[in-house]
């Protein structure tokens, strides 16, 4: 057998070995989908009445926590600070899993129907649905406005969808669910918030977690044999991505629609160095595992930091 024989066995080796281990990650998924999913709308009290004094998100996530706004304002606009943000939150959480669901499916075309790997992608694309309507019913419950992401913003998540390579879809889809996901398990065992909130972040929680493995794993495949070409694409469309999201994360809208002035509070939440700890701590598992597997280099690597997510 020559040395170019050799070598190709042995890649085929290794594609047989990383199909193998995808299909067993999948399987357990999909075990655990089957055993730990829920239907929001007979898991939760939406009849209940929200109770006088609780937050509907923990004060500390709030994004002027701590500013001189933020000491300035009384209890009851704190409160509604917090209804607003939460809804505002939601509102972003069903755009980025609009995007998200149309990556999967993206992913998968070209993927066997009958595969587990492809199986566990459809039924995360179930609980995605399920979430995003479970977001759309807390925000009309909360009696507050839709937010939508600006236009800018709205119009590059229907380009990055459109030209995003594999390994910059699963990026993407990480940092959507990771720093959200690190808020809402300091919210659902918060007796502070609002029941109604934490019972909506514990289904998030739960069920995200299986589809944050599923990222991971089949991340770290990607960037192990995507195209060189691929792999730096990755490294900065994640970046840019990272810069929108940050941004995003909280609409100004709502310092309007709590009598607040808007340009002083979004100055001050840019200033506060409580809010920039806030969102690198809710980053930092997912950016210790994208500078594990090589993503976070070069080019990359300078836009999450001008993201404020990357210290």
């Amino acid at each position: 057998m020559t040395l170019s024989e050799t070598d190709a066995l042995d890649g085929l080796r290794d594609a047989l070995g990383q199909l193998r281990n995808r299909e067993s990650v999948a399987l357990r998924l999909l075990e655990s989908s089957a055993k730990h999913s829920f239907d929001p709308d007979t898991e939760l009290d939406w009849e209940a009445p929200f109770e006088d004094g609780k937050w509907f998100w923990p004060p500390e996530l709030v994004s002027l926590y701590g500013t001189p706004l933020w000491r300035r304002m009384s209890e009851e606009q704190r409160l509604l600070l917090s209804r607003h943000e939460a809804a505002a939150l939601a509102s972003l959480g069903i755009w980025f899993e609009l995007i998200l669901m149309q990556l999967l499916v993206r992913h998968i075309y070209d993927k066997s129907a009958t595969s587990a790997h492809v199986r566990y992608a459809l039924t995360e694309i179930e609980d995605e649905c399920r979430h995003s309507k479970m977001f759309a019913r807390v925000i009309a419950h909360s009696d507050t406005p839709w937010y939508p992401v600006s236009r800018v913003h709205h119009n590059l998540g229907r380009l990055f969808k459109t030209i995003s390579t594999t390994p910059g879809s699963f990026t993407a889809t990480l940092l959507g669910e990771e720093v959200l996901d690190w808020m809402q398990r300091l919210t659902f065992p918060d007796e502070r918030v609002q029941p109604l909130i934490r019972g909506v972040t514990r289904i998030h929680v739960i069920e995200e977690s299986r589809h944050v493995r599923y990222a991971r794993e089949e991340l770290r495949r990607q960037m192990m044999t995507a195209p060189r070409w691929s792999q730096e694409f990755t490294r900065m469309s994640s970046g840019e991505f990272a810069r929108v999201f940050s941004v995003a994360f909280v609409n100004p809208e709502v310092y309007t629609n709590v009598g607040l002035d808007r340009r002083e509070a979004v100055a001050q939440v840019r200033a506060s160095a409580h809010r920039r700890e806030v969102m690198q701590q809710g980053a930092k598992k997912l950016t210790d595992f994208l500078d594990d597997i090589g993503v976070l280099r070069g080019v990359g690597r300078r836009l999450w930091r001008s993201s404020g997510l990357l210290a």
